[in-house]
């Protein structure tokens, strides 16, 4: 069992290494919706810990910089206010574990700033793991499990309604982080991440229609991209995705700190998505 804490704290550990990384809770059999929410733990097994170079205090800090707080709790609340149930699937660890978002090969451009699949290098650029430190391990143990899950919901989805629409929910910080390799652009209330391929402009222009009363949307900027299992990727059109941004003044004080009022009319906003893609 994880042990889950407030956010405030540091950080906690899963004392039971064979339970799975990550939930899926189930929605209706009939909504094509999957609310991905990668990010917003912050647990890290004993035997994780052990490999990273910070110590509490540090690693404090950077969960507070890296962890979308509080995204599990916007998707859960609008999952209850949906006409349609969506299914969500929510990791349960730390991305200091394993970022279950990045390529886990050479084509990710972040590992150009030591943030892989497996992070060796911090928000500011320090060293969090040993040089020469080996992902294989932590890839196999939690990263490859993950891909498996999510790949297999999406086709659960694509069986079921003929179709899948993968939302993620991200939060990212009002100031730009040193990590960020296209932090100079705008920053605005909510961005939306697209693809070429799996983001249809009707669901970017719902997504931009929903968030409409938390203020203005972006695409793009500062981050980009939407998450698709790999199987899927580029090749089946079934499958759509986005990803939805948060900046995080809009609903929490920054950066770790409590959740704030906004979080309802964001949860509010997310679920008035999800009922016009489910549509």
């Amino acid at each position: 069992m994880v042990h889950h804490t407030t956010d405030n704290a540091p950080w906690s550990s899963s004392v039971a290494s064979a339970e799975p990384s990550f939930s899926v809770l189930p929605g209706a059999d009939e909504s094509p919706v999957i609310l991905h929410v990668p990010h917003s733990a912050r647990e890290i097994p004993d035997a994780v810990r052990d490999g990273i170079l910070l110590d509490d205090a540090a690693l404090a800090r950077e969960l507070d910089h890296l962890t979308d707080a509080h995204t599990a709790e916007i998707a859960e609340a609008a999952a209850a206010r949906a006409s349609v149930t969506p299914w969500r699937f929510v990791n349960r660890l730390s991305r200091l574990v394993v970022d279950p978002e990045r390529f886990p090969d050479e084509r990710e451009e972040m590992l150009a700033a030591g943030m892989g699949a497996v992070y060796t290098r911090t928000t500011r650029g320090e060293p969090l793991r040993p040089a020469g430190t080996d992902p294989a391990g932590l890839v196999g143990r939690y990263f490859d499990p993950y891909a498996r899950a999510m790949t297999e919901a999406v086709a659960g989805r694509l069986a079921a309604t003929g179709r899948a629409v993968v939302l993620d929910v991200h939060s990212y910080p009002s100031a730009r982080l040193p990590y960020e390799l296209h932090g100079e652009g705008p920053r605005p209330p909510v961005c939306l991440g697209t693809d070429p391929f799996h983001t249809p402009p009707a669901l970017s222009a719902a997504a931009r229609e929903a968030f409409a009363p938390c203020g203005p949307t972006g695409l793009d900027s500062p981050f980009a991209g939407a998450y698709v299992p790999l199987a899927y990727y580029g090749t089946e059109p079934g499958v759509s995705a986005l990803m939805v941004e948060i900046r995080r003044d809009l609903y929490m004080a920054e950066p770790g700190g409590p959740a704030g009022p906004g979080l309802t009319r964001l949860a509010r906003a997310l679920a008035v998505l999800v009922d016009a893609v489910t549509r």
